[in-house]
């Protein structure tokens, strides 16, 4: 977020606050920005219906059908390594409408695919697109958001994501009665054409990023249209002078001014440490082999799976309202008791779905913790993961941290999509989950003890709650 946007005082008066119609108009703002996140859910959701009539058209084998899906996340990897370079190169607001570039580039050659190799082509390129929109996305929200609606504005990110998933199911299932999947790609040009206008017409540049490469006149503007002359003042100020401190500090314990090896100097690497974990922890705790293979899992418990779109809708349905829910609580119960409460329940949920795919139980037991894992990762850790990123980085690498940890989930996700059959035809279901389960509760301790609360606290003192809750002491600055 612009540092100028703090609630903190400082050197320059009492905290400042943006207008009623200001916060209205950066919600508006970041509505339009997180179009990349529905994006993101919306291309990682399509292909589960559309793949059903994909393999008979092309009489794909398994492993075409699995590689169908799984080169997405090849290609976000990439797309979520690069993102980062480009918004600090170009702008947050010229990469997001190059990134709905890409997304229509994508779905035109999914749509129009003669066969399996424009068919790869197409989803490596949407790979690329929803990568970079991932890692783009919270950092361009993060920078124009006031703390008090900052956590709010962050989880919108997910919130789009989840909207875009079960707009993907609830798509699937209005075209399946045509069998026609390429009408179900299609319908992912009508946001990223909305993503574009948006970036043409309606979206400002972020603050920070026009700050830190000079253009305070613009900046000036921008603010002034979300405050008062007087306020985008003192907030251009404070900002200059925190990009200041934080490019000193940087390149002192760098020993550079710019390239990836800041995120390594000491006083980022806690940060860093966070966000990696988080992004890892969010793919090994096991949400996609529910979202990817609910049907599946839904058949061994005795149920009938003929219906499978059926059934990815209604874990949509669930997705979605649980992360209503923790959009709600994110700025008035905070992160860090959101993401342990998820956690916990996480576990237990995961835990209990396991012993009854062990001890054979009633099917109506599966489906109720199911059920529950699904509410408790999209209520926290699926959401405030992405508000998190946003935050812990400081400003001027901030874009870069945001890069790294998304091509971290990005990797986590392909890594376990690919072993998750695998471990459970060798293990078996219950044994597979009861790893998932483990993964939960050992990042619930690591969280409790290393994550600081974030809610309401400016870049500054997110950094020294990190530093203090890693051992680190922070070299004090000079009067």
């Amino acid at each position: 977020m612009p540092a100028g946007f703090s609630k903190e005082p400082g050197p320059q008066g009492p905290p400042l606050e943006v207008s009623p119609k200001g916060r209205r108009k950066i919600t508006r703002w970041a509505a339009a920005i997180a179009l990349g996140g529905f994006l993101f859910g919306f291309d990682t959701g399509v292909v589960s219906g559309a793949l059903l009539y994909v393999k008979k058209d092309f009489d794909l084998n398994s492993f075409e059908q699995g590689s169908v899906v799984s080169v997405l996340l090849i290609g976000a990897m990439i797309g979520a390594m690069s993102g980062g370079r480009l918004a600090d190169s170009i702008g947050r607001r010229k990469a997001l409408g190059g990134i709905g570039a890409v997304f229509l580039v994508g779905t035109a050659l999914v749509a129009a695919a003669n066969g399996y190799p424009l068919l790869m082509v197409g989803r490596v390129v949407l790979g690329l697109a929803v990568g970079a929109a991932s890692a783009t996305v919270p950092v361009y929200l993060a920078e124009i958001s006031p703390p008090s609606i900052r956590g709010r504005l962050l989880t919108m990110n997910q919130l789009m994501i989840t909207t875009g998933i079960l707009v993907a199911y609830l798509v699937n299932l209005a075209f399946s009665g045509i069998e026609s999947w390429r009408g179900m790609f299609s319908v992912g040009a009508v946001p990223a054409g909305l993503m574009i206008v948006a970036t043409l017409w309606f979206l400002p540049e972020s603050p920070q990023w026009l700050i830190s490469h000079g253009k305070e006149d613009e900046a000036r503007r921008r603010l002034t249209s979300a405050t008062d002359e007087t306020t985008a003042h003192s907030l251009l100020t404070q900002a200059r002078q925190q990009l200041a401190e934080e490019r000193a500090k940087r390149e002192a314990a760098a020993g550079t001014s710019d390239g990836s090896t800041k995120l390594l100097a000491p006083d980022v690497r806690p940060a860093l440490i966070m966000g990696l974990t988080l992004a890892a922890v969010q793919q090994f705790g096991g949400i996609n082999t529910i979202i990817y293979y609910a049907p599946t899992i839904i058949e061994e418990t005795g149920l009938t799976a003929s219906n499978s779109i059926f059934y990815s809708v209604v874990i949509g349905v669930i997705n979605l309202a649980m992360t209503l829910v923790a959009i709600r609580l994110v700025d008035r119960a905070g992160r860090r008791i959101l993401i342990l409460a998820s956690l916990g329940l996480m576990a237990i949920s995961v835990f209990m779905l396991g012993l009854a795919f062990v001890l054979d139980t009633s099917s109506v037991l599966m489906l109720l913790c199911m059920v529950v894992y699904i509410a408790a990762y999209a209520g926290g850790l699926g959401p405030v993961f992405w508000t998190l990123i946003g935050e812990i980085f400081p400003p001027t690498v901030r874009a870069k941290g945001s890069s790294a940890s998304t091509a971290v989930n990005w990797m986590s996700n392909f890594i376990v999509s690919l072993a998750f059959l695998p471990l459970a035809n060798a293990l078996g279901e219950g044994e597979t989950f009861w790893i998932f389960a483990g993964i939960c509760v050992l990042a619930f301790f690591f969280v409790s003890r290393y994550l600081p609360e974030t809610r309401d606290r400016s870049p500054e003192q997110i950094e020294a709650a990190l530093q203090s809750r890693f051992g680190h002491s922070r070299p004090k600055k000079s009067a």
